[in-house]
């Protein structure tokens, strides 16, 4: 509990929902809850897909230096979670979360990459550009003398 009276709560995603109504007060709890309804959902996706967005998922840690272990094996991993992990913004996310299919979703995670990893290998090659910036004056070969007037 914070000093001003608030407190933090922490929730774990078991499974999608929609919320049907808001309840503001609920009896004998100190916040709100809701009505809920748990959509269908298809969650039996292509092995090859996961295989194939997993790879993309890696290239695009190996890009950014970044290590993440999934703590499962690829075979068992699900779109939900890895999608986290992949630089999906906030709308994206809502909309991975209202498909129902897990081949839908391992469809829309290999679009981003698709889209993403070329972004990110071109800042990378920017930032190598950067670096270099100034260092032309360098290179020999080329009969320039920087120091010549």
């Amino acid at each position: 509990m914070h000093d001003n009276g608030e407190i933090d709560i922490k929730t774990v995603g078991g499974r999608v929902f929609r919320i049907l109504e808001v309840i503001k007060e609920v009896p004998d709890k100190l916040y709100s809850g809701a009505i809920v309804n748990y959509p269908e959902s298809y969650e039996q996706g292509n092995p090859e897909m996961m295989r194939k967005v997993m790879q993309g998922i890696r290239d695009l840690h190996a890009l950014l230096k970044v290590t993440k272990d999934f703590k499962k094996p690829d075979d068992q991993i699900r779109c939900f979670d890895v999608a986290h992990h992949i630089g999906l913004s906030l709308e994206e996310e809502y909309e991975l979360l209202m498909l129902t299919d897990e081949r839908q979703r391992q469809e829309y995670l290999k679009r981003h990459l698709t889209k993403v990893i070329p972004m990110v290998a071109g800042m990378e090659q920017l930032k190598e550009k950067i670096k270099l910036n100034g260092h032309f004056k360098n290179l020999s070969g080329f009969g320039f003398n920087p120091d010549a007037t």
